[in-house]
């Protein structure tokens, strides 16, 4: 697991000081999402592994959101609590073709080459508001036209790093930031970032910063300039 950034750091002992301040209580919301999974996909018919996966899981995602302090500088804080529990595979059903490094379809791979029975994670996000501009820093769940969480599992996809948005100029949303890790639909463990199919366990690169930056520009109610 990777420490905390000094600038969360910061972030969460301010919050602490003004977790009395109206705002922050009034406007926190709280959500648990239940996730039922389950995959088959039978290949047999063709000489090309996997011959047949097959898994079924329960998910459990606890989202939590804080409303900000008052003030010029509001101050808040986000929590997403993720587990998934086996309800059934095999190890011939689970297939993992590397090995415990990356997981199978669904669930983390053990030692012996089985599906863990549960697997999860906690994260948790700092953000400071300041007039339109929103900083966050922490656990993200990116959706841009650069890079986008994967929600196709059991479990999503989350990153590590700091996002920027900016609404001050009427219809032009700016944003800008770095990612730092990621955290795979099927692990626990927050790992270094790289492309999709370009990869493996044992031979890939892996780098951990990915910079991004762009802005959208609502040109009228039908049309958005996006880059």
């Amino acid at each position: 697991m990777h420490q905390p950034s000094l600038a969360l750091a910061v972030a969460l002992g301010v919050l602490a000081q003004q977790a009395a301040a109206g705002g922050f209580i009034e406007d926190s919301k709280a959500s648990l999402t239940l996730r039922n999974f389950y995959i088959n996909s039978d290949n047999r018919q063709f000489a090309d592994a996997p011959s047949k996966q097959e898994e079924w899981g329960q998910g459990f995602l606890f989202n939590y959101a804080s409303g900000y302090t008052e003030g010029t500088v509001g101050v808040g804080v986000d929590a997403l609590g993720l587990l998934g529990v086996k309800l059934d595979s095999g190890k011939g059903r689970h297939y993992n073709p590397t090995s415990a490094s990356y997981g199978g379809t669904v669930f983390p791979t053990d030692n012996d080459g089985r599906a863990k029975d549960d697997f999860g994670s906690l994260g948790v996000t700092g953000k400071v508001r300041i007039s339109k501009t929103e900083a966050r820093i922490g656990t993200l769940l990116p959706k841009l036209p650069v890079v986008t969480y994967n929600d196709g599992r059991l479990l999503p996809q989350t990153f590590e790093g700091g996002q920027v948005t900016s609404n001050e100029i009427a219809g032009l949303t700016l944003v800008g930031g770095q990612l730092e890790h990621a955290k795979g639909r099927n692990s626990s463990d927050a790992r270094g970032l790289s492309i999709a199919g370009a990869n493996n366990a044992r031979t890939g690169q892996f780098v951990n910063k990915f910079y991004f930056a762009g802005g959208d520009y609502k040109v009228s109610d039908n049309l958005l300039a996006q880059y």
